[in-house]
């Protein structure tokens, strides 16, 4: 499985005053909207302010709505989408674009992007790791989980907060 090894943030965030916007895409709309939960139930959970959410068609479309939501001043941003493969180079190229996209935001802002996109060989992959009852994993949850670990490990190393616009 390939949660194997992941971090347990859960109950040690603090996002009280972190401004957060989710950007989510609209394909896969079962597997977005279990994502989107827990992502909200994170932020939630680690008592940031009620995030700004936005959505855009699909997962090629996150990284220009996650660098415009980073100039204009949140303090991390969680892209969630999906990406199943098929029987085209579509997944590749879709797949590299939003993973190139979204970490050229992070590094170019200076904003964290937790990454919530799932690429996934079939539906039923994705169905297990969107956070919906019967998931064996909840990759929104864990996307916010990790940008809020950012933001506090940034914060914790004494790094200048970003100039709001």
């Amino acid at each position: 499985m390939s949660g194997h090894g992941a971090p347990s943030l859960q109950g040690e965030l603090d996002g009280s005053g972190v401004r957060v916007a989710v950007v989510a895409a609209l394909w896969h709309t079962e597997v977005v909207e279990g994502l989107l939960a827990g992502s909200l139930r994170a932020l939630e959970a680690a008592g940031a302010p009620a995030p700004t959410v936005v959505r855009v068609p699909g997962t090629f479309e996150l990284p220009v709505a996650a660098a415009r939501l980073a100039a204009a001043g949140y303090d991390a941003v969680v892209a969630l989408g999906v990406v199943v493969r098929g029987g085209t180079p579509h997944f590749e190229y879709v797949c590299s674009a939003a993973t190139s996209g979204l970490t050229d935001v992070s590094v170019r802002t200076g904003v964290p992007v937790g990454f919530g996109v799932l690429t996934c060989d079939t539906d039923a992959q994705a169905l297990d790791r969107a956070g919906l009852p019967g998931s064996r994993e909840d990759k929104g949850a864990e996307a916010a989980e990790a940008v809020l670990g950012v933001v506090a490990a940034l914060r914790a190393a004494g790094a200048p907060p970003l100039p709001r616009p």
